[in-house]
C-alpha cells in the first residue's frame, strides 16, 4: 500500500470516528485551527515540530497529516531531512527508523 492510500485511509477512519464522537472529534480540531495561525512561530515552522513529535512518539499517520502539510507549505526535502536528523539525535535508534519512513512519505507527497 502506498503512503498516498495509507494517508486515504487514514481521513476516512477519522471521517468514521467523527461520525461516532463529533464533539471530541471537533473539539480535537480546534486545537489544530487554533496552532495554524502564524504567531511567534510561522505555521510552517509549528509543523516542523509536529512533524519531529510523530517522528518521535512514532506516530505514522502523526507523520502522514504533517508531511502532507509540510507539502503543501513548500517544504523542501533539505528542511525536512534537517528536522529528521533533529529527531534522530533526540529518539536515538527509533527516530531514525521513523525517520525513513517520513522522509520516504515526504517524496511521496511531494511528487504529485
Amino acid at each position: 500500500m502506498s503512503w498516498n492510500d495509507k494517508l486515504s485511509e487514514t481521513k476516512s477512519q477519522l471521517k468514521q470516528l467523527g461520525a461516532m464522537i463529533p464533539d471530541t472529534v471537533a473539539g480535537f480540531g480546534a486545537i489544530g485551527k487554533s496552532v495554524k495561525k502564524d504567531g511567534a512561530l510561522t505555521f510552517k515552522e509549528k509543523e516542523y515540530v509536529a512533524l519531529g513529535i510523530a517522528v518521535a512518539t512514532r506516530c505514522e499517520p502523526c507523520i502522514l497529516f504533517h508531511t502532507e502539510a509540510l507539502v503543501k507549505l513548500g517544504a523542501t526535502r533539505d528542511e525536512v531531512s534537517e528536522v529528521l536528523a533533529t529527531c534522530i539525535q533526540m529518539a536515538g535508534g527509533p527516530g531514525l527508523m521513523y525517520s525513513g519512513k517520513a522522509l520516504e512519505v515526504f517524496d511521496e507527497l511531494s511528487a504529485k
